[in-house]
């Protein structure tokens, strides 16, 4: 393991998988293990800190975030469409290829407090050769499927107050964490505004809302993880190794270790001093913070 100390904290390197875009860091409590997806790659990854091994669980159409499932596997988010997969043998598609004529390619999800689904999309250019933009849906347990918002360069990161009265939603294209009003009676998503404008390097991308209600933000090429009050004031930053911070999520028996993802994609190679680390590593921060686990989508086989 290599381990490196920045701020009195210690950053340790807990797996190396060379993931093209790692994202979408889930604590499962029950389990006791960390999954993570190389995006791009269509890996999907179980960490187990007691063993120190990271197994490649799935192999497929490409993943973007997934959530547990109250009945069984997990829901992902895929580049084509919703899939509940528990293994090869046991999957079943919720909603697959498109949504109103529109390819349904999802870059990050997250559980809703009532059990739905909710996944954004994100069409890259690199990939694609042309500026599309990306949407939020929420796909419900009943078969039901809305837009909560729509105009993002990347629907990305994603989480909930602890209290249950907002819901956080991060677009780096445009450098913003923006916060939606969450009525947790009718589970109702309201509208959005600008709760935090990133001024420095990188971007805000994968997020996670802590026990206090702080935000802490994975910084797209920004090197490392900042925490946010609910305020929307910047109050630490974390230096992680790896520039394309890509996403966090607290873990762990007391919920105190910090798993951020980093990604190696080169997409903006050119753009970065030479011998630069992007990423592709999966790291860990043992913090005096503590987690809060995420919601689980209630869909049957």
């Amino acid at each position: 393991m290599l381990v490196i100390l920045f701020f009195m904290l210690s950053v340790i390197k807990v797996a190396d998988e060379q993931a093209n875009v790692g994202e979408g860091p889930l604590w499962d409590d029950e389990a006791q293990v960390l999954y993570w997806a190389d995006i791009r790659s269509g890996r999907l990854f179980e960490y187990n800190p007691k063993t120190g091994t990271n197994k490649n669980i799935y192999n497929g159409i490409f993943v973007g975030g997934f959530a547990k499932n109250a009945f069984g596997g997990l829901t992902l988010g895929t580049w084509n469409g919703v899939m509940l997969w528990e293994s090869d043998k046991k999957k079943r598609w919720i909603h697959q290829g498109t949504f109103q004529g529109e390819k349904l390619q999802f870059n990050d999800c997250i559980a809703a407090p009532d059990g739905s689904f909710l996944a954004g999309t994100f069409y890259p250019y690199a990939i694609h050769g042309y500026e599309k933009n990306g949407k939020l849906y929420r796909f419900f347990p009943n078969g039901d499927v809305t837009i909560v918002s729509d105009g993002h360069g990347c629907s990305n990161g994603m989480g909930f107050s602890p209290d249950l009265k907002y819901f956080y939603h991060c677009d780096p294209s445009k450098g913003s964490i923006v916060r939606h009003p969450y009525d947790s009676s009718t589970h109702e998503i309201g509208e959005s505004e600008v709760w935090f404008q990133h001024s420095g390097d990188g971007a805000p991308d994968g997020i996670t809302v802590d026990s206090n209600g702080f935000v802490w933000a994975a910084l797209w090429g920004g090197s490392g993880v900042i925490k946010i009050d609910p305020d929307g004031n910047i109050v630490d930053k974390i230096s992680v190794p790896a520039i394309q911070t890509s996403s966090c999520m607290f873990g762990g028996e007391k919920l105190t270790d910090l798993y951020v993802t980093t990604a190696a994609t080169p997409d903006n190679l050119n753009a970065l001093p030479e011998g630069s680390y992007l990423g592709g590593s999966l790291f860990k921060i043992e913090s005096s913070s503590v987690g809060k686990l995420e919601y689980e989508t209630k869909f049957e086989f």
